[in-house]
């Protein structure tokens, strides 16, 4: 493995240095194109509750679809952490090859599930670890190569993700008309096993100590904290790194469970149900462009300025829906939720490179990625709760605006790097 490695870094410092890690940046985003169809679910949602219903006879509530996407989010962010340490041990070619088989092979169980509960496994379970062990790659890869613009390179990586809808909800909504939601999922999985494997295999990290041409860290400013290299076991004794965990878990919430609901509370305020499937694709458009923006404005406003604004923007999302329930407003709101979701996706890997370091980067944000899965098990449980109790989603946005008060206030105070006494070791 090391000399293979070795071999594939050797291969690409052959090329045109710049031109080279460019190149990484677009396959890790095509990637992510695949990953990211998790945010087409709601396309699911309706065809999954006449398919249980109408062919096997099964009687299924807004909580029981709404399920398999938030079991998904938890594996795909508890995978992270634990196959952190495989990405140094194994290399990203690697491990981006077994999470496209795992993810793949999920979905394509999925097409043979018979209840719920089997979506649970195949989709959430198997398909949601898949991602996870695949997700963190892309972005560790970009983080190597881009230390002296990390926020953009990762954002950028990251905007395959968040553009995913855009393709794959219309290409979903057209499978499931045409064939069928059952054969829609297999249709989905064999693309993903054949893309991901011809996708992982230029992926690599550079040489160790390599760094742009001509360029430098810069210096920290007087009074500034001493930023440093941390491991995980010293990351997690920082105060910075639950302030970090808390905002993270609440940006994400807001805005899974936007993408949870999307089509559903469109039809419910008044969208015809084929447009509220195209605005899952227009929503996927500040989703993906949130990734770019908030990364570059981490790098350059720094990252508490950064996660206020996206919290002041949660905040005015909700209080419109919450106030002045329309079309117009449903769509106003939907994209500022979908792309401060993709905004906190850049801000929180762009923001732990930069207060923790690159030295154990891959477990360090595969930790503090569980806050995404947390957000994803609460944001759409709570939306489905709240659907099937009063009848209505438009009861979650309340909560969404406290929270984002709360996190725009942790935000102000504490998302500060670490202080931390460098040692002179003799």
């Amino acid at each position: 493995m090391e000399k293979d490695a070795e071999e594939s870094n050797n291969n690409i410092m052959g090329m045109d240095a710049v031109r080279g890690r460019w190149i990484l940046i677009i396959l890790g985003m095509i990637l992510n194109l695949c990953l990211g169809t998790i945010y087409s679910w709601s396309v699911f949602v309706t065809p999954l509750t006449t398919y249980f219903t109408t062919q096997l006879g099964q009687v299924v509530n807004a909580n029981e679809i709404l399920l398999p996407f938030s079991v998904f989010l938890a594996f795909f962010a508890i995978a992270m952490p634990f196959t952190g340490k495989y990405i140094e041990k194994y290399g990203p070619r690697n491990m981006v090859i077994v999470g496209g088989l795992l993810t793949g092979l999920g979905w394509l169980l999925s097409s043979f599930a018979n209840s719920v509960e089997w979506l649970y496994i195949f989709y959430g379970v198997i398909a949601g670890a898949g991602v996870g062990v695949a997700y963190g790659v892309p972005v560790a890869v970009a983080s190597r190569w881009f230390p002296d613009k990390r926020g953009l390179a990762v954002g950028l990586t990251l905007l395959g993700f968040g553009f995913s809808a855009l393709i794959t909800a219309n290409i979903a909504g057209y499978l499931i008309t045409v064939s069928g939601v059952m054969n829609t999922f297999r249709v989905f999985g064999l693309a993903f096993i054949i893309l991901t494997i011809l996708l992982a295999l230029p992926l690599r990290f550079p040489p160790v100590g390599w760094t742009p041409a001509g360029w430098t860290p810069a210096a920290p400013a007087p009074g500034q904290e001493t930023l440093c290299e941390l491991m995980r076991d010293e990351m997690v004794r920082t105060r910075s790194f639950y302030a970090l965990w808390i905002c993270y878990f609440i940006g994400c919430l807001a805005g899974l469970m936007a993408i949870g609901i999307s089509k559903p509370l469109g039809v419910e305020v008044g969208v015809e149900a084929t447009l509220a499937t195209t605005l899952v694709g227009v929503f996927a458009v500040f989703n993906g462009f949130g990734r770019p923006v908030f990364g570059f404005l981490t790098d350059h406003l720094t990252p508490r300025n950064t996660a206020v604004i996206s919290f002041i923007l949660i905040a005015l999302a909700s209080l419109l829906v919450m106030v002045m329930p329309s079309v117009t407003v449903y769509i106003l709101a939907f994209a500022i939720l979908w792309g401060c979701l993709g905004g906190w996706l850049a801000i929180a890997p762009t923001t732990c490179g930069t207060y923790f370091g690159n030295l154990d980067y891959p477990r360090n944000y595969g930790l503090l990625f569980l806050a995404y899965g947390a957000g994803g098990i609460v944001g759409p449980q709570l939306a489905g709760f709240i659907k099937t109790t009063t009848g209505s989603y438009l009861g979650v946005f309340p909560y969404v605006l406290a929270l984002a008060l709360v996190g725009m206030a942790l935000a102000g105070a504490l998302l500060r790097p670490p202080r931390v006494e460098v040692e002179q070791k003799s």
